[in-house]
């Protein structure tokens, strides 16, 4: 059978199971509804795999898949036997963190000479627009403080990893995309509790210094390592290195779930308001990151890039906080709703601009055609 064939045989079962998911929620057997959709969302996300427009939203598709299953059956992701799964979180951001540092070297760094106003502009775009915007929208909602208060700590957040994905399928300004990353993560432990106290202090209580050291537990030590273990042992452990995107994948895909199963009731009280929230915290993000380049007449390249980067936010970091704050369940909603969400638009954008070269890179080809004609 084809690629092509097997792609079709996977919508037309996911068709069928998103049909039978239907069928068991209006007959009641409400315990097949969440197995049959998780297995609809399964065959969706394999169907993407043959598209190679579609491939890279596979991933959002397992996190889907997983999402609906912990949204059924929540219990099968609070607690096994005595441990409690939300104490998983902070390993498998270390996890996550260590995965970036054992993808980053000091050469990363150098672009903030090459190009530093790119840096100095995404840096401030990413601490400024989506923390304001955050609490512009908790302060509209009506949702209860802590729920609220998660919506601003999703946008004090630095970027994340999957930001450089989307940067790199845009076509857009790669080692920028990688620095800013690089340089919001670093330093999110000493700003990520200041705009918190200042922005969302009315609403929960925050410890500054407690985030502060939380962060730096989340942060600096795992890069720390995966910067030595890319420096010492980078491609003598191959299988290693080839397997650490799909651990930081599952590491994302496992705190969705489990912040999603912990949080659930609330969940089906607001998550469609909260939805939108995010949707709009996401979309104003890129908007607003997009024109702070261009105002600043950069190049469409970079502001590609630090729209991308303002976007999309660190959740996994998000939840790591709401987590050690002990609350979860409710600050860690706007993370868990966001993660996936941000993925969606995200491969969207990357998609709307992979086949609309950026003006620049014409003239580029044009100068470089030129050069080696003469």
């Amino acid at each position: 059978m084809s690629f092509t064939k097997y792609t079709r045989l996977f919508y037309g079962l996911s068709a069928a199971c998103m049909m039978a998911a239907a069928v068991c929620w209006f007959t009641g057997n409400i315990n097949i509804t969440g197995w049959v959709l998780s297995l609809s969302f399964v065959c969706i996300a394999l169907a993407f795999r043959g598209s190679p427009v579609l491939k890279g939203m596979s991933f959002t598709a397992f996190i889907f898949a997983s999402v609906a299953l912990a949204m059924f059956h929540p219990g099968y992701f609070i607690q096994w036997g005595d441990f409690k799964l939300s104490g998983a979180i902070i390993p498998l951001i270390q996890v996550l963190m260590f995965g970036m540092g054992s993808s980053m070297g000091w050469k990363d760094f150098a672009a903030i000479a090459r190009s530093p106003k790119g840096v100095l502009i995404g840096v401030l775009s990413q601490f400024t627009i989506m923390p304001f915007l955050g609490y512009a929208l908790a302060g509209v909602s009506g949702l209860e403080p802590e729920i609220a208060a998660g919506i601003i700590l999703i946008g004090c957040s630095p970027s994340g990893l999957a930001s450089n994905v989307m940067a790199y399928l845009a076509k857009a300004n790669l080692a920028l995309s990688v620095t800013i990353t690089s340089i919001t993560t670093l330093i999110a432990p000493l700003v990520t509790p200041l705009l918190m106290r200042l922005l969302a202090g009315a609403l929960v209580e925050i410890d500054v210094l407690s985030m502060m050291w939380d962060i730096l537990k989340m942060i600096i030590i795992p890069i720390g390592a995966g910067l030595l273990f890319n420096r010492l042992l980078k491609g003598r452990i191959q299988w290693l290195d080839d397997a650490m995107p799909f651990i930081s994948m599952f590491s994302i895909a496992a705190i969705v779930t489990i912040i999603t199963a912990a949080g659930r009731d609330h969940l089906l009280k607001i998550g469609a308001l909260l939805i939108v929230l995010a949707l709009v915290h996401n979309a104003f993000g890129y908007l607003l990151g997009y024109w702070s380049g261009r105002l600043l007449r950069m190049p469409e390249k970079d502001c590609r890039t630090i729209a991308i980067e303002v976007g999309m936010q660190n959740a996994g970091l998000a939840s790591g906080i709401a987590k050690e704050m002990g609350k979860v369940a409710t600050v860690g909603l706007a993370a868990a709703v966001f993660a996936p969400l941000m993925n969606v638009t995200g491969s969207a954008l990357a998609s709307w601009w992979h086949n609309r070269l950026p003006k620049e890179t014409d003239a580029d080809a044009a100068k470089e055609e030129l050069i080696h004609s003469t």
